[in-house]
Formats: C-alpha cells, sequence, structure tokens
C-alpha cells in the first residue's frame, strides 16, 4: 500500500507540474529595430524630401558615397536623389578642358569619387540595372587636353573594382552595345588607311577607358583580350598598332617611319608591353610577329629585343623548322645590331643564336646557319657602306653611324660567340 501510494503521489505531482507549465506559457523574445520602436520607417521619414535633399547638396560627393552606407533607407534616398536630371547636370556633365594640370587631376578624382558612390548606392541592384542606372554620355573630343574618356575610364574602374570575370564579361558587352564599339573597330580594322581620326579616337576610347585605368596585368590583359578575341590573327595585329603603336609628334600614326627606317626604343616599348601581356594568353607568338615584317628590319628585331627572350626564340625557332635561313639570319644581325645601339648585353644575342642551332637536327644543318649568319653579317655591312657613300644627306649620315655600330656590335658578337666555344 505504501508502495501504490508512493507511485500515486509522483503521478500526481507530475501531472500537475505539466498542467502548470501549459497554463503560463513563458513569452518568447523578439528583437525590435530601431524602426519599429519609433512606428515608422526612421528618422528620416520625418523630413520633407526637400529638406532631406538640401542637406545632401552641401555635402561633397564622397561624403554622400560614405553616407549612403549606415542604412538601406538613406541608401534608397540617396538613390532617388542621384537619379534626378537636376543632380546630374550638376555632378555629371562638366567640361573636360582644362589649363592647369591641377584642375585636370581634381576632375579625374571627382569622377573617381563618383564611381565609389555608384558603386555603393546601386549594390543591390542586377548588373545590368547598375550599367543602366551609371551609363551617361561622356566627351567624344580629341582635343590634346581633354580628358573625357580617362574621366570616364576612372569612373569605371572605381565602379567595377573587385567583380567577378562573368560580371566584367557583362560589362563589356554593355559597353560594346552602347557605344557600337564591335562596330568601330571593324571599320577600323577592315577599312582603308588613312582615316587616322576614326582610328585615333578607337584607341583613345580603348586605351583611356578600358586598358589604362587598370594598374595590375590581370585586369588589363582581360580587356585587351576581350578587344582582340572576335577578330582573325592579321585583324589583332593591326588593332594592337592602332591601340599601342608609335605616333608622330603630330599625333598621327607612325607607320610610314617604321616601314622606311629605324625607329629609336621609346617608340616601340608600348607596343612591346602589349604583345607581352598577351603572351600566353591569345595565340599571337609567332602569327602577330611575322605580320609585322613588311616593317623596317631593325624595328622588327627591336621589338623582339623588347619582347624578351622567349618570344624571340617563338619566332626565331619557327622560320627555323619552316627552312627560312634567309629571314633568319638577316634578322638575326639586326637583333645584333639593336643590342649594340641599345646597350643590350651582346651575351643575350650570343645565347640566342646557340638556342636556334639546338633547333637543328644534324651538324650540316647547323654549319649552314652559321655559314648564313657570316654571310648576311657582310651583305648588311655592303648595303650600309654602298647607302652611305651616295651622297651627303643627314639620313646618310645617320647611316654611316648605323654602320659603325653593325662593325662593332659584329666585332663584339663574335669575340662572345668566340669566348663560348673556348670555355
Amino acid at each position: 500500500m505504501r508502495k501504490d501510494s508512493r507511485h500515486l503521489l509522483k503521478y500526481t505531482l507530475t501531472h500537475k507540474s505539466h498542467k502548470k507549465t501549459r497554463s503560463r506559457p513563458r513569452p518568447t523574445r523578439t528583437i525590435v529595430t530601431r524602426s519599429q520602436c519609433s512606428g515608422h520607417t526612421g528618422f528620416f521619414h520625418r523630413l520633407p524630401a526637400e529638406v532631406f535633399a538640401m542637406i545632401l547638396d552641401k555635402l561633397s560627393v564622397l561624403e554622400v558615397s560614405v553616407l549612403s552606407m549606415v542604412s538601406k533607407e538613406i541608401t534608397k534616398y540617396i538613390l532617388d536623389y542621384i537619379s534626378t536630371l537636376a543632380w546630374k547636370n550638376k555632378t555629371i556633365i562638366q567640361s573636360f578642358h582644362h589649363a592647369t594640370c591641377l584642375e585636370q587631376r581634381s576632375t579625374v578624382g571627382h569622377y573617381r569619387d563618383l564611381g565609389l558612390l555608384f558603386k555603393r548606392c546601386t549594390l543591390l541592384l542586377p548588373t545590368k540595372e547598375r550599367l543602366k542606372f551609371i551609363f551617361n554620355k561622356f566627351s567624344q573630343c580629341l582635343a590634346p587636353d581633354c580628358i573625357g574618356f580617362s574621366s570616364y575610364g576612372v569612373f569605371l574602374q572605381t565602379l567595377i573594382a573587385g567583380w567577378d570575370e562573368l560580371e566584367c564579361h557583362r560589362v563589356f558587352n554593355f559597353l560594346s552595345d552602347h557605344t557600337n564599339l564591335l562596330q568601330k573597330i571593324e571599320a577600323v580594322v577592315t577599312g582603308k588607311p588613312g582615316v587616322w581620326y576614326q582610328k585615333m579616337q578607337l584607341r583613345l576610347f580603348c586605351r583611356q577607358v578600358l586598358l589604362d585605368p587598370w594598374p595590375n596585368q590581370p585586369e588589363c590583359q582581360f580587356w585587351l583580350t576581350q578587344l582582340l578575341k572576335p577578330w582573325p590573327m592579321v585583324s589583332q595585329a593591326h588593332l594592337l598598332f592602332v591601340l599601342y603603336g608609335p605616333l608622330m609628334p603630330e599625333g598621327t600614326f607612325a607607320w610610314q617611319d617604321l616601314v622606311e627606317r629605324g625607329l629609336p626604343h621609346s617608340a616601340l616599348w608600348e607596343l612591346a608591353r602589349a604583345i607581352l601581356l598577351l603572351f600566353g594568353k591569345l595565340e599571337l607568338k609567332c602569327q602577330t610577329a611575322n605580320s609585322l615584317l613588311p616593317w623596317h628590319v631593325e624595328n622588327v628585331a627591336r621589338l623582339l629585343v623588347l619582347c624578351g627572350s622567349s618570344l624571340c626564340y617563338t619566332v626565331l625557332a619557327s622560320k627555323a623548322v619552316n627552312g627560312r635561313l634567309l629571314e633568319i639570319s638577316r634578322l638575326m644581325v639586326y637583333i645584333i645590331l639593336v643590342c649594340e645601339k641599345d646597350g643590350y648585353h651582346m651575351t643575350w644575342a650570343v645565347k640566342m643564336v646557340q638556342q636556334i642551332c639546338k633547333v637543328f637536327s644534324t651538324a650540316p644543318e647547323r654549319f649552314g646557319f652559321i655559314q648564313q649568319l657570316e654571310n648576311m653579317f657582310s651583305e648588311v655591312t655592303r648595303e650600309f657602306f654602298e647607302f652611305s657613300v651616295t651622297g651627303n644627306h643627314l639620313e646618310d649620315r645617320e647611316t654611316f653611324q648605323t654602320l659603325c655600330f653593325l662593325l662593332d656590335s659584329s666585332a663584339r658578337f663574335h669575340t662572345k660567340f668566340l669566348h663560348m666555344f673556348l670555355k
């Protein structure tokens, strides 16, 4: 009996405790935001739109962009504010012609701040909607002091910094559609020569908007690849020259000088840098260099030297495999001349000749290459000498000076070459 009563007591207490819990449920804790506590959407809801606009008018573009990060509500207000035509006319449409460098830097900095503002305000919008929202027509001027394209380039670079590759593809497609970029490139690379204004406008837009604003190599490589990818190899070489080729002092392209005479190291550096940027990304290695052979041979040699050992060897080895010994030897003589003129170590040229020798599988083939190279030294020397004694023009003096460089380079090359074998 005692045992049963104990069980009965236990059951009764348990049952009562459950009843007590069900009769008094514990309240659940909820998080209440500041706007819910105040009973409306927030503090700025109390202000008339005109008053809020007056506050924003007193702030700089950079300060407005910082304010936009406070809350979604403020971002919405600012987005409405910068969407007005009055604000765009006051802030975006500005003169791009300035007399001083300080004014130019101020304008470029202004558009960098604008890019940051649009980046923060349009963060939650899809990529296409963001681009539609921020797209605006910038200056198409080609005046030397016009910084319209560079301002837009800084603006765009700030806006899309950190975006993934898929989003950057969308940006490129958007710009192509809204500026007819691909159609303009097609007109330049397939049209008749001589339309320098069209080519210069394309060069300025692509360089200042898409290529030059990026300090890092991968981003610049991405945009250059997008520009070149749709076109065949010959058109790619043509477009590379339009974008990075040397210019005359008056602003026209120096195509005639590339064909007729040797240009200095600085004139070809940008083109060499662009080819190096693409090396390994596009199949431009042998084909691009071969397409440049209508140039003066010294310019081709200088470009290959600027591009470095890997690309230079690729081009020369390709010619060796195809049995083009005359071209290799002539180009190699001019490479040796460039090394002497521009101050490169002659050991580099000697090692390049040794590498090319390894392309040939038999000893007679290697001997034939060396013999052809020596004969070409004599032939090129004779050409320079004959040209230098035909008159007394300024060009003849340059030719005679080049002849002296060639003789010095030949002596230095053969000294290094024999020293390598005597080791």
